[in-house]
């Protein structure tokens, strides 16, 4: 199974869910990072994420503890805002999880990404390759659970 699987190859492979977990991560600006120290323990942060050009891309402050977690250790799980009351809830729980890739200030990639855009800078960019994207939803008052993988179908878990 290959570790580098950008978003739009998850879009590829499944078209709606893909927009059904985008769709999610676009109601809201703020989202939760996880991300692992150097002695392993999570860290949770606050982040924004950004979609284009088929990427999902993650940026943060430069120097922020959780930039240098991910330049230590790739690995890092992001959830979506649930946001308040019963329609957030309505709306379904998202979460990603993957590694991610550094884009270095002076590649033609992170050109694209600033342009048109004023971010502050400095700051660190990271493109995620997706290994897991899951959906918890309720419906008919069922718990509805849809994970995808990298290589395999989209799977459908219902419990009542």
């Amino acid at each position: 199974m290959s570790t580098d699987t950008s978003w739009a190859d998850f879009h590829a492979a499944e078209p709606d869910f893909a927009d059904t977990v985008q769709a999610r991560f676009q109601q809201h600006l703020h989202h939760v990072l996880a991300t692992l120290r150097k002695d392993g323990s999570p860290r949770v942060s606050g982040l924004e994420v950004n979609f284009r050009d088929g990427e999902l891309y993650l940026g943060m402050m430069y120097d922020s503890w959780k930039a240098k977690d991910l330049l230590r250790d790739p690995r890092f799980a992001l959830h979506a805002n649930p946001g308040e009351g019963a329609a957030a809830s309505q709306l379904g729980d998202v979460r990603v999880s993957g590694r991610a890739t550094p884009v270095t200030a002076d590649s033609e990639e992170f050109a694209r990404f600033v342009e048109g855009v004023r971010p502050p800078e400095p700051f660190h960019l990271f493109r995620a390759d997706v290994t897991e994207a899951v959906r918890t939803s309720v419906e008919d008052n069922e718990l509805v659970v849809r994970s995808w993988h990298p290589g395999a179908p989209l799977r459908t878990v219902r419990r009542k």
